[in-house]
């Protein structure tokens, strides 16, 4: 892995790209498989939103991911299905808990732009932005279930962000929900017509913010995620259950239909 703050830093298959301009601070991750998001590549981009969140030159966070496909598929199907122990399925659920935790910690406030189709763990990414854009089509799917688990990490931001009677309807009916519906119950903060649409808000916004009140900003901040201060306590706790669940042979069997679609 390379070891880089700002320009890209690379993992197997996957980049996180950092650049910060009159004020605004861009983080893009990409991967070739619908913007997955293995071990490798969480790690870096929690470490890349903190440094972000540290540099005086950033007074917003602007994250997006690369290409014209789907914003994010979730975590890395290949390394889900290769757990071999307890241990290593938790360290592999904690993934999705650092990147959340490095946006809600963040003392800036992070906007997302979602450019396509989100699912499992992405939507915990969503729902941890404190203002997130989308396009229309911009489908999401809390697909666990139909894997043999459950959204139990990323599901305490999806369900701060969202409530409870929503993050239930996601997680029981692991099918699409549309745009119109994400927008609705609070995942997505506005929806635009086009990608092109979906370029102009996100600059418009991001200029705004950066020319506002940077004290201003980390206050709202700490005020809009008050009470997550237990939260990776939570998610260490939910990661060992998952990662017991995965080896089971129910799951191990679910993993095995799923795969084979």
């Amino acid at each position: 892995m390379t070891k880089t703050s700002g320009g890209k830093a690379q993992v197997p298959d996957g980049t996180v790209t950092v650049s910060v301009a009159d004020g605004v601070g861009t983080i893009e991750f990409a991967h070739p498989k619908g913007n997955s998001l293995p071990a490798q590549l969480l790690e870096l981009l929690a470490r890349e939103i903190t440094a972000v969140g540290k540099n005086p030159d950033a007074r917003v966070i602007v994250l997006r991911s690369g290409g014209t496909g789907a914003f994010c598929a979730g975590a890395s199907f290949d390394e889900f299905t290769a757990l071999a122990d307890a241990a290593a399925g938790k360290e592999f659920f904690l993934g999705f808990s650092r990147v959340i935790m490095a946006m809600v910690r963040a003392p800036k406030l992070v906007l997302t732009r979602v450019h396509g189709k989100a699912a499992g763990g992405a939507i915990g990414v969503i729902a941890a932005s404190d203002y997130s854009i989308a396009v229309r089509d911009a489908s999401v799917k809390l697909s666990e279930l139909q894997v043999g688990i459950g959204p139990f990490v990323v599901g305490v931001a999806i369900e701060r962000k969202l409530g409870l009677a929503p993050f239930q309807a996601l997680g029981v009916h692991a099918d699409w929900h549309d745009a119109a519906w994400c927008e609705r119950h609070g995942l997505y903060s506005m929806l635009c017509d086009d990608t092109a649409a979906l370029d102009a808000a996100v600059a418009q916004h991001a200029k705004r913010l950066a020319a506002s009140n940077p004290e201003a900003m980390r206050e709202m901040k700490r005020i809009y995620w008050e009470g997550s201060e237990r939260w990776e306590a939570v998610m260490d706790e939910r990661a060992a259950m998952s990662g017991r669940m995965v080896l089971s042979d129910f799951t191990r069997d679910a993993l095995a239909k799923f795969r084979a679609r």
